[in-house]
């Protein structure tokens, strides 16, 4: 394969778990790799790998027109944008300051967006391209103390379809991947959240058995789980709309689709007792 004839890719968030992972394998599915983090020096695998490493922050305009920017510029294309930048605001509604809140729809939804926005030119100009939003079986059920994490990636499932009919018209796919348990670091930082926010006061009960229950899963598979499906996606004539995989993602998405409101409540209710 010639180098001018690479596939392009930008991945966010790349400096560790599923995003990096994502990284990896497109490099040795032979994609060209344009890996993106806030933390540039933890990008030094995908370097080694033969990946090129830009610094990005999904909540600063400007960090993110100037990354797309210079990759059209270097390579004249874009086939494949994986939004997988985000994490996890834990904490009891009612405790997280409002400003939080919105640091996490930045983040996990409007930084997504507005890479879109900036990738699906080049992507309308070439007749194809795939999109593929990296959401969470959170953004199909809701537990206590993820409120905004809840909202944000319910956010990016809408989004996502409204994006997929839309451009389908012009040979872009997209995607939307719901990851269940995967071994990262994301279930210690939202434990930490939810006892920052809620640790103590009415509803430190709920914040110290989250962390408990974070606590008690040793059995997270690591993230290839998840980059499989994007790979499979990616090869893909016509991907499906959505993929899951991980800890406990088919059966909690089975009891969501099958129980009432009333009877899912009760089970995450006994779950937190």
């Amino acid at each position: 394969m010639r180098p001018q004839q690479q596939p392009v890719a930008l991945v966010t968030g790349a400096s560790s778990g599923m995003g990096k992972d994502f990284a990896l394998r497109l490099i040795a599915e032979g994609y060209l790799v344009y890996a993106t983090a806030r933390r540039f020096d933890r990008l030094e695998a995908v370097r080694a790998a033969g990946g090129r490493t830009l610094t990005m922050d999904v909540t600063d305009d400007d960090s993110m027109s100037s990354a797309v920017e210079r990759i059209l510029a270097e390579q004249g294309r874009i086939d494949v944008l994986i939004n997988n930048a985000g994490y996890g605001q834990y904490g009891a509604l009612e405790d997280v300051p409002l400003a939080e809140g919105r640091r996490q729809m930045e983040t996990n939804l409007f930084g997504a967006a507005r890479l879109v926005q900036l990738c699906l030119p080049a992507m309308r100009a070439q007749g194809r391209g795939k999109i593929i939003n990296i959401s969470s079986i959170g953004g199909k059920l809701a537990s206590p103390m993820g409120g905004w994490y809840h909202a944000s990636k319910f956010a990016l499932e809408g989004y996502s379809d409204a994006l997929r009919n839309e451009v389908a018209q012009f040979g872009i796919d997209v995607v939307v991947i719901e990851p269940g348990g995967v071994a990262s670091e994301w279930a210690g930082i939202a434990s930490e959240e939810a006892l920052r926010h809620s640790g103590t006061g009415a509803y430190a009960g709920l914040a110290n058995k989250f962390n408990d229950l974070q606590k008690q899963i040793t059995n997270n598979p690591g993230p290839k789980v998840i980059s499989d499906l994007v790979i499979k996606a990616l090869k893909a004539k016509r991907p499906k709309a959505r993929y899951h995989g991980g800890f406990l993602a088919a059966p909690m998405l089975f009891l969501r689709y099958v129980l009432s409101d009333r009877l899912f409540d009760r089970m995450i209710r006994m779950a937190m007792r």
